[in-house]
């Protein structure tokens, strides 16, 4: 469905607008392209700009009351402006309103109604890209270390219930009061909420979240490093000999998890204690128990129904004159600007089909 667009608006050719109008950008680790400046403000501005320098009309305060149509055909739009009910006729109208999720930004949804009402078919929306909520007694282990951001950790989400791996991933994780959140978090949403019988499974507590503290150490290479850590100082209590091998705030919930006595003198840990311990670091378990709000999610998944919208135009198959851009479609991607070039490509698409 994407590859026209793709092919007519490329991530080069968003580049290139911004560097026309005056915004260098660089590229960091993965690929990751950011303002020289690191403010999103001046891309935000770099396309005001432009907006400007080619005479488009903004009208704010203003909500769209009805789309009018004639014989299956766009004929104008109803809206009220300041209290005033307005008509303005158009051959075309292009819905590019966003999902539901930042509705302080004015993505409140409403064009999800708009596009029913015309006849289209609108798929299970939800919040996507998330931060995860987890059940009260890992909310604990959470809350102690809310703000700690783990680097370079491994991630998989389980369905527990059928021994199922969901998703996977290597990179950043942040804790937070509710759970969890970061980069492997957010993308892990995306495919939490399309899981089948997610809500059920999450009432039941059969999602679980297994972080890989160590990824880079297999299990018998870091039971042999924490041998070597409680050989230097054999007589080190067990709740001060972690800190080499974690944050300080992390190595003390470790103590308490693992349940050896944190006032022990290491040389005395016993083997099985150390297993223990090791198993912990390579797959320290918490309980996900939901995703959070439309507030907090990056985008929306669903939306409409991609088999209604002609790809090589983003025009309506059941609506002539009337074409979709961005979110409100039933499209969506990881996070990494992925989501950003989605809307740039079928919205420089429809551009260029409605001139």
């Amino acid at each position: 469905f994407l590859y026209s667009c793709f092919n007519n608006f490329t991530n080069d050719d968003i580049l290139n607008i911004l560097k026309e109008e005056g915004l260098q950008t660089k590229v960091e680790r993965g690929n990751r392209v950011f303002p020289i400046t690191d403010k999103s403000q001046d891309v935000l501005q770099a396309l005001l700009n432009r907006l400007k320098r080619l005479g488009v009309k903004i009208q704010t305060n203003t909500k769209v009351e009805e789309i009018l149509l004639r014989e299956g055909k766009v004929i104008g739009v109803t809206f009220s402006h300041n209290g005033e009910e307005k008509t303005i006729k158009a051959d075309k109208i292009i819905l590019a309103t966003g999902g539901k999720s930042y509705p302080a930004t004015g993505s409140t949804g409403d064009g999800y109604n708009i596009a029913k009402e015309l006849g289209h078919t609108i798929t299970k929306i939800s919040g996507s890209l998330v931060p995860l909520i987890s059940k009260n007694e890992d909310l604990q282990l959470c809350q102690a270390m809310q703000g700690l951001s783990l680097r370079n950790i491994s991630m998989k989400i389980v369905d527990e219930e059928k021994n199922k791996k969901i998703y996977e991933d290597f990179g950043e994780l942040l804790f937070t009061h509710f759970g969890v959140s970061g980069p492997t978090i957010l993308s892990s949403s995306a495919h939490l909420v399309r899981y089948k019988n997610i809500d059920k499974l999450f009432k039941d507590k059969k999602i679980i979240l297994k972080i890989d503290l160590k990824p880079a150490l297999s299990a018998e290479k870091l039971n042999d490093r924490i041998l070597r850590d409680f050989e230097q100082e054999k007589n080190k209590q067990f709740k001060n000999a972690l800190n080499g091998l974690f944050p300080a705030r992390l190595a003390e919930q470790i103590v308490i998890l693992s349940g050896i006595n944190p006032d022990k003198e290491v040389n005395a840990i016993t083997k099985e204690e150390r297993a223990h311990l090791v198993s912990l670091t390579k797959n320290l378990p918490l309980t996900i128990l939901s995703v959070r709000s439309y507030n907090e999610a990056i985008i929306t998944q669903g939306g409409v129904k991609v088999q209604e919208v002609q790809p090589k135009t983003m025009e309506s198959k059941l609506v002539q004159g009337l074409y979709f851009a961005g979110e409100l479609l039933d499209i969506d991607a990881l996070t990494g600007g992925y989501n950003l070039q989605l809307a740039w490509s079928t919205g420089s698409l429809v551009g260029d089909s409605i001139v």
